[in-house]
């Protein structure tokens, strides 16, 4: 392990086969978090005064490479429909079946874009970090990411209202992972906020507490890790091209919920996140799918869709953090 490393050593045993009883509220069978990831406008580019242009995440797949040196204007504008057109879709669709999702914003796209962050926060969606930008952090000393971090709190609270209450960076592929929690929890604490969940992990269908990073068990002080999930998230349309229908998207929710439901049904409940990108689901023929998916949903009894700070805190009440 590198001597950034501050995550400890791995978890492989989890709740094992007896994971506790979640209560979700009113006796819920499942507890579904969607989340909105908003990252439009602080992708890579020559315009943000990075070097080479994005390849990721894109309709053009996987096959998309990299310009060094240059703008890749139709990955530019691709990303572009998802503040342009995409965003407000998907906040129409939310709107009509009355629900609250999570936004996991990049801090510097909502400031390109201020009237995103008045939407969510009019609609009485969560607004959390997805970082200050969208890019691989590699190449960051950890002191440049500490004032990252800082800048995207700030951001967020200037834009909403309020400093974001969770985190998750995303970008799987970077080497600075093992270190960014621990430089996150950092922050807050210095800065007398309360970091109330991390979702950089994929590790669980339920919620779980860490230690506090930085803090030893004199303090009593956790973490609450609510997971994330890669499989229920309209990212492989960006990376794999998987859902190709919307009755590929919809079908494979559905699957996802049906197993979860039936757990619940069973006395094992759990939670489930769906992942969306507004450049992605966006687009008209995907949305179709998550429409369908909302409306299987709301034909169900027993469904808490809920946002990750109302499932943090529900963690807290019904099961504290005990060292």
């Amino acid at each position: 392990m590198s001597s950034n490393d501050t995550y400890g050593p791995r978890d492989l045993i989890g709740y094992g086969a007896s994971p506790p009883d979640p209560k979700w509220p009113g006796g819920a069978k499942i507890a579904i978090s969607f989340v909105l990831n908003y990252e439009e406008g602080s992708e890579i580019t020559p315009v943000n005064g990075d070097e080479r242009s994005e390849h990721l995440a894109s309709e053009l797949g996987p096959g998309a490479k990299p310009i060094e040196g240059g703008r890749n204007v139709n990955i530019e504008s691709l990303y572009e429909y998802g503040s342009r057109s995409g965003v407000w879709r998907l906040l129409r669709l939310f709107k009509e079946h009355d629900m609250h999702l999570t936004s996991f914003a990049v801090a510097q796209a909502l400031d390109m874009n201020p009237a995103v962050a008045k939407a969510l926060v009019e609609a009485g969606h969560e607004v959390t970090s997805h970082g200050w930008r969208w890019v691989d952090r590699s190449g960051w000393t950890e002191d440049e990411e500490e004032e990252y971090v800082r800048k995207a709190i700030k951001s967020i609270k200037d834009q909403t209202g309020q400093p974001p209450r969770g985190w998750y960076y995303g970008m799987v592929e970077s080497k600075a992972g093992a270190r960014s929690r621990a430089i996150v929890a950092k922050v807050f604490k210095e800065d007398k906020l309360e970091l109330k969940y991390w979702s950089d992990d994929y590790s669980d269908d339920l919620p779980y507490w860490i230690r506090y990073p930085g803090t030893d068990e004199a303090e009593e002080k956790g973490l609450c890790v609510v997971p994330y999930a890669l499989d229920t998230n309209d990212y492989k349309d960006g990376s794999h091209n998987s859902f190709l229908s919307p009755d590929a998207f919809f079908s494979y929710l559905k699957g996802a919920f049906d197993e979860l439901y039936r757990e619940g049904q069973a006395g094992q409940a759990k939670m489930m996140s769906v992942g969306m990108h507004c450049r992605l689901v966006g687009r008209p023929g995907r949305l179709a799918g998550l429409r369908r998916f909302l409306e299987y949903v709301r034909g169900h009894d027993g469904v808490w869709v809920a946002t990750r700070e109302e499932i943090a805190d529900h963690w807290k009440k019904t099961y504290p953090y005990k060292g």
